[in-house]
Order: structure tokens, then C-alpha cells, then sequence
């Protein structure tokens, strides 16, 4: 089973994210293209008699797309939760994500996404929270995961390992930093 393969773990791009948010001005919304490529790992059970359910977690580098290229923003890491319908194919996906800018700046957000396994998962990405300098971000947007690399492995009773790589795109993403951010503690 290729969970990754439509869940694909979209959640690198917030790396990107980071970059761009650091030189965004406080009080003003910025809008961003972003992606990451990601690789990730976990478990699949079947669940039901239609239905099995890969936990993980998946992680890479995010980009931002600039005028002059895309440019390292940063390393994200998302565990993860799919559920696979085994009848007709169809997945939906949630997870948390933790996205680590390189001066230890933090982003976090929440990811859901719906789709058909081995074509791909489209859903919302939302921030949640963030220290430091994105303390008070608020904002998300839509996001694309695919996959294109997979292994799996039958382990005990009903578990399959797996490790899968892909692409997650965020083709507008939007933030908001606040006006006067809240007091570090």
C-alpha cells in the first residue's frame, strides 16, 4: 500500500514558508508559492474489512519560490495519520506539523487532505502557532502531496512497513504577522 503516495506528506513547504515569513513585515499579509520535497515512514494496518490506516510521520526541506529561484526556508517534520478505503480507493489524511527555521525559529500548523491513494491528497494547511519572530502568525492555504518513491515490507500480523518520498506544493500560501507580537516568555 503506498499511503505516502497520496498523502505524500505535503508538509515540507512550511520550511519554505519560514524564509519568506522573516522578511515579511509585521501587520501586513503576504502571499507565498512554497514546496518541499519530503520523505517519510510509518506503519499501515488494516482497520476494518475496507479499510486499513498508516501512521507516521514524514519530513524535508521547504522552498520559497522568488523571482531570482526557489530558495531554502527552512526544515519541516509532520507525524501523520491516512485512512485508506480498500474498496474504491479513496484516502483522507490529517497531521501536525512543525516547521524549524535555521536561526530556531518555529512555525506550527495542522494539515488535512482527502484524495484517491496512489493519484494524490489536495486539502488545507493551517497555522497554528509559532515562536520567536513568528510568534502570532496566523494565515494557511491550500496544499498538493504527491508521491513518487515507495518501499514496502510485511511485518508481523497485519502491519506493513513503508517509506515513500514526494513533492508537497503550496501554490498560495497566505501569513499575517501580527502589528506589535506578543512578548517572548
Amino acid at each position: 500500500m503506498t499511503w505516502m503516495r497520496g498523502f505524500g506528506a505535503g508538509f515540507g513547504f512550511l520550511l519554505g514558508l519560514v524564509f519568506a515569513i522573516a522578511a515579511a513585515n509585521a501587520g501586513t499579509e503576504e502571499t507565498i508559492k512554497a514546496f518541499a520535497s519530503w520523505a517519510g515512514r510509518g506503519q499501515m494496518f488494516q482497520t476494518g474489512p475496507d479499510q486499513a490506516t498508516f501512521v507516521g510521520s514524514f519530513s524535508g526541506m521547504i522552498f520559497v519560490d522568488t523571482e531570482k529561484g526557489p530558495i531554502d526556508a527552512g526544515f519541516m517534520v509532520c507525524p501523520a495519520i491516512l485512512t485508506l478505503n480498500l474498496k474504491d480507493g479513496t484516502q483522507e489524511g490529517n497531521g501536525r506539523c512543525t516547521i524549524s527555521a535555521k536561526d530556531g525559529s518555529r512555525i506550527y500548523a495542522d494539515l488535512s487532505c482527502k484524495g484517491v491513494h496512489l493519484l494524490g491528497c489536495n486539502g488545507d494547511f493551517k497555522f497554528t502557532a509559532g515562536t520567536d519572530r513568528f510568534q502570532g502568525i496566523e494565515g494557511g492555504g491550500p496544499i498538493s502531496i504527491r508521491s513518487g518513491l515507495q518501499d514496502q515490507a510485511v511485518g508481523d500480523g497485519n502491519m506493513i512497513q513503508e517509506t515513500a518520498g514526494g513533492i508537497i506544493v503550496w501554490p498560495k500560501l497566505t501569513y499575517k504577522l501580527p502589528d506589535n507580537p506578543p512578548a517572548s516568555q
